[in-house]
C-alpha cells in the first residue's frame, strides 16, 4: 500500500481520516441543532460535566451513581431521540442511494396552481403533499393508491366535499397523483399553528418529520400555506405557489445546486465547522498516535516517605530520576497531567545512619497501563539533620 507523507509522522491517509470525522461531527452538530429534543440533550451534557467534576474531586459515591446512569444512557437516548434518529438514518440511506424526487413538468405545476385557485374561490379545503428525497411510508397512514395523471378536474373531484376522501391528503409525484385520502402525523407546535386547523397541523407534522413540501388550502380563512423543513408559512396569494414548488424541486434535484447549497451552509455555520475540525484533530491525536505502544522516558520527582521523627531533610540528590516506561503514549500523557508519576524512597533506616538508598522499577508509582522498565540513576542520597539533640546518636543494636 502506498503511503504519502505530508509531514513527519503524518500521512495523507491521516489527513483524510481527520477530514471524514470532521464532516461526520459537523453533520452531527447540525442534526442536534435541528433535533426537537435539544433540552433533553442539554440535560445529558450537564450530567456528563457533573461526572467529570466529581471524578476530578474524587467524589466516589457521586461518580458511582453517575456511572450507573451512563450505563443506561444509550437506551435513554434511543427513547428520547427515536424519531430524530430514524430520520437521520433515512437521510443517510437517501444520500447513499442518491434518491431524487420525480421532476414536475410545467403543465403539472400550472394544473396544481389552477386547482388551488379554484378551491379558494369555491371555499373548499385541501392538503397536497409533494415528497422530497426521504420516504414517507412510515409517516403516513391509510390512503388509496391512484396513479392518475395530474389535472385540475381530477384534483377538484378528490377534494369535493361529497368525496369520501376529501378530508385526507393527496400525494403528487411528478405529473402523477399517486395516492389520496392519506392521514398525516399532527404537529404539536402551537406557536406556529396559531388558529390553523387540522390540515395545518397535519402539514406541519409531516414537514417536521420529512423533507416533503405540504400545501394547505384553508376553507375558513381562504388562504394557502406551505409547510417545509419544520416551518409553516402563509403565502400572500396562489400566484406565489408556483415559485415555491419550482424552488422546492430545484433544491431537491440537481447535484450542482445541492453542492452550492451545502457550501453556503458550511460558510454560514463556520463556528460549528471549526469546532468539528478541532474535535476531530484532537481525537486523532488521542486515538492514533496516542495508541502507539513503545518505550518512553520521563523525568519524575523523588518523594521521601517514612522519615523518622527528629530528622529533617536538607537535600535530596537527585530530586528527579529518569524512568523508562512501556505503554501507550496517551496513558503516559494522562499520567503526567494527573501528576501520578513518582519514585518513592522509604527513609525509615535513616535512624540507623543510612543515607543512601537504591531505587528500581518497583519503587515507581504509576497508573495502570504503564510499566516501568529502568530507572537512572539507581541510587538516591539524602542529607539529613537531627532536630532533637537527644536523638543525635543512632540507637544501639543488641544481639
Amino acid at each position: 500500500m502506498l503511503e504519502f507523507q505530508i509531514a513527519e509522522g503524518i500521512r495523507l491517509t491521516d489527513v483524510i481520516d481527520v477530514a471524514l470525522v470532521a464532516v461526520a461531527l459537523w453533520a452531527a452538530l447540525s442534526w442536534l441543532r435541528r433535533a426537537r429534543a435539544r433540552i433533553a440533550l442539554a440535560g445529558v451534557a450537564i450530567a456528563g460535566a457533573a461526572f467529570l467534576v466529581a471524578r476530578q474531586l474524587e467524589l466516589q459515591m457521586t461518580v458511582w451513581i453517575l456511572q450507573g446512569f451512563f450505563a443506561v444512557l444509550v437506551l435513554v437516548l434511543v427513547v428520547v431521540f427515536q424519531e430524530d434518529l430514524r430520520r437521520l438514518f433515512d437521510q443517510i440511506a437517501v444520500w447513499g442511494l442518491r434518491r431524487k424526487p420525480a421532476p414536475a413538468p410545467p403543465d403539472a405545476v400550472d394544473a396544481l396552481v389552477g386547482t388551488v385557485r379554484q378551491l379558494l374561490s369555491q371555499g373548499f379545503g385541501a392538503l397536497f403533499v409533494i415528497p422530497g428525497r426521504e420516504p414517507l411510508d412510515r409517516h403516513v397512514a391509510g390512503g388509496i393508491p391512484l396513479g392518475g395523471l395530474l389535472s385540475e378536474p381530477l384534483l377538484l373531484s378528490l377534494f369535493d366535499p361529497h368525496s369520501p376522501g376529501h378530508d385526507g391528503a393527496v400525494s403528487i409525484e411528478g405529473d402523477r397523483v399517486t395516492r389520496f385520502a392519506m392521514h398525516l402525523p399532527l404537529s404539536s407546535d402551537h406557536d406556529q399553528l396559531g388558529s390553523g386547523g387540522t390540515r395545518h397541523a397535519a402539514a406541519l407534522g409531516l414537514a417536521e418529520r420529512a423533507d416533503a413540501l405540504c400545501i394547505v388550502v384553508s376553507e375558513e380563512r381562504r388562504s394557502v400555506s406551505v409547510a417545509r423543513d419544520g416551518q409553516l408559512r402563509v403565502l400572500a396569494g396562489p400566484e406565489l405557489l408556483a415559485r415555491e414548488i419550482r424552488r422546492f424541486m430545484m433544491e431537491r434535484g440537481p447535484k450542482r445546486v445541492e453542492r452550492r447549497s451545502r457550501g453556503r451552509e458550511v460558510l454560514q455555520r463556520w463556528p460549528e465547522a471549526l469546532l468539528a475540525t478541532g474535535a476531530s484533530a484532537g481525537l486523532w491525536l488521542l486515538l492514533v498516535p496516542g495508541s502507539t505502544v513503545g518505550e518512553f522516558q520521563r523525568s519524575i520527582p523523588v518523594v521521601i516517605e517514612n522519615l523518622p521523627p527528629g530528622y529533617a531533610i536538607e537535600s535530596v540528590e537527585p530530586t528527579e530520576v529518569d524512568v523508562v516506561f512501556e505503554g501507550r503514549r496517551r496513558d503516559l500523557y494522562l499520567a503526567g497531567q494527573q501528576a501520578k508519576l513518582e519514585v518513592h524512597v522509604d527513609a525509615l533506616l535513616v535512624q540507623l545512619g543510612r543515607r543512601s538508598f537504591d531505587v528500581g522499577p518497583e519503587d515507581v508509582q504509576h497508573p495502570e497501563g504503564l510499566t516501568p522498565l529502568r530507572v537512572n540513576p539507581t541510587r538516591i542520597k539524602l542529607n539529613v539533620v537531627q532536630s532533637n539533640a537527644e536523638s543525635s546518636r543512632p540507637p544501639s543494636r543488641r544481639g
